[in-house]
């Protein structure tokens, strides 16, 4: 094999592009948790029981999937800006228009296409698809990081609607908060719309750079399993773990308020959850995944809150509230970046940002599903334990899924390799 430099363009310092894509994330990922400490309001305003909000809740992500498919498209061909700016503009009007809707489907028309499709759609898998091609030597850490924006979002901006909604009303929240978003999203697009540095490579000896060598650089070792299986089963694998995840994001305010007690102490229960899903995301996701890869991380962090998950159920005292509330936020938090790193490990990554898409779709449909039949059980039976029940069964079949990837992923022998290239 030849001796090759490789030279980069750097264009921008990829720490800029990390911190803005954090601050962006933080920004746009309070969306569903307006809905979460709102839900009993908008339940008294609108009627219908919770089911007309935890569709709001829902919607954010089924269209934040099909968005998420498209601004992948455009990001690996066009770079950041584009959804950076999208997402900054409509999430910014999503706020200030919900401020005075009057009827259910203005308030799930808006929270579908301008907090889902364009909002969180242009930003999220966008985002962590982005920064993994910024960085090579510690992109596990850089998708964590970016994914903890979010995170941090319900640490920071939780405690403040649990205190605001109180205060001033779901309406004025919501315009607050669309100002807010439109004074910081904007600059901040500005800052990240920089295109990631091509990698041009040079054969210093004059040789050409084989196709087999480029494969070793751009996706590892040759694996049994084609591309198209690996894509199809971790896009099947996220729908159970983030079914799962999304009932206790979506209803755990309500759930601790109709086990006796405060709205604000259940506010902060959920900010405990996403406490630790950023400490997840920002430090274990990284150190993990670099040390036994991105899909044995998955199985850790989806044990972890699956287990946790069944625990809710059982759980009354609010300190047994907290605990399980910390663990399922480090095993929630490592779940849905631990699937980009995936993808840049086993597939292609000129073709990160698609793949991406797909999978995050997916998931954000599951976890729109789980948010809407959180509130749509409890009005039937009047309780949670049967919708986070489903979510522990949904959590398990997303393990086996995972252990089957992982038992079928086995590096090649290079007589293999060969056999494979002279059949092609």
């Amino acid at each position: 094999m030849p001796n090759l430099n490789l030279k980069t363009e750097v264009r921008i310092d990829p720490a800029i592009i990390l911190v803005g894509s954090i601050v962006m994330l933080f920004i746009t990922g309070a969306s569903p948790y307006l809905v979460a400490v709102s839900l009993k309001d908008m339940t008294e305003d609108f009627g219908g029981g919770r089911t007309i909000p935890s569709s709001a809740f829902a919607l954010t992500y089924i269209g934040s999937g099909f968005g998420g498919i498209l601004m992948g498209w455009v990001v690996d061909r066009y770079g950041f800006a584009i959804p950076a700016f999208t997402g900054a503009i409509m999430v910014s009007l999503g706020g200030l228009l919900t401020s005075v809707v009057s009827q259910p489907w203005q308030l799930l028309a808006i929270y579908g296409v301008m907090f889902g499709l364009s909002g969180q759609g242009a930003l999220a898998a966008p985002a962590m698809a982005n920064i993994s091609r910024w960085y090579e030597q510690k992109r596990a850490m850089a998708v964590g990081m970016v994914s903890s924006g979010q995170a941090l979002a319900g640490i920071i901006w939780l405690p403040i609607f649990g205190w605001a909604v109180d205060l001033i009303g779901w309406r004025d929240l919501y315009y607050l908060f669309g100002a807010v978003a439109l004074m910081v999203l904007m600059p901040v697009a500005w800052f990240v719309r920089h295109k990631p540095p091509k990698v041009v490579e040079r054969a210093t000896n004059g040789l050409k750079t084989t196709d087999s060598e480029k494969q070793i650089r751009t996706r590892g070792p040759a694996s049994a399993l084609s591309n198209t299986t690996i894509q199809v089963t971790l896009t099947i694998a996220i729908l159970g773990c983030c079914l799962a995840m999304a009932m206790p994001l979506a209803h755990l305010v309500a759930f601790v308020t109709d086990v006796g007690h405060t709205r604000i102490e259940g506010a902060t229960v959920l900010s405990a959850v996403l406490f630790s899903a950023f400490i997840s995301r920002a430090i274990f996701l990284g150190l993990i995944a670099g040390r036994i890869g991105g899909l044995w991380s998955l199985l850790v962090f989806s044990g972890v809150q699956g287990s946790m998950l069944g625990l809710f159920i059982i759980c009354e005292q609010l300190w047994a509230l907290y605990a399980c509330a910390i663990l399922f936020g480090l095993g929630y938090g490592g779940i849905f970046p631990i699937y980009s790193v995936a993808v840049r490990d086993h597939l292609p990554h000129h073709q990160t940002g698609w793949r991406t898409g797909v999978i995050f779709s997916v998931g954000a449909a599951a976890m729109g599903v789980g948010g809407w039949l959180g509130g749509y059980m409890f009005d039937t039976t009047g309780s949670y334990q049967a919708p986070f029940l489903i979510g522990v069964m949904a959590n398990a079949f997303n393990i086996l899924l995972v252990i089957w990837l992982i038992a079928r992923l086995k590096p090649l022998t290079s007589r293999e390799i060969l056999k494979s290239e002279v059949a092609g």
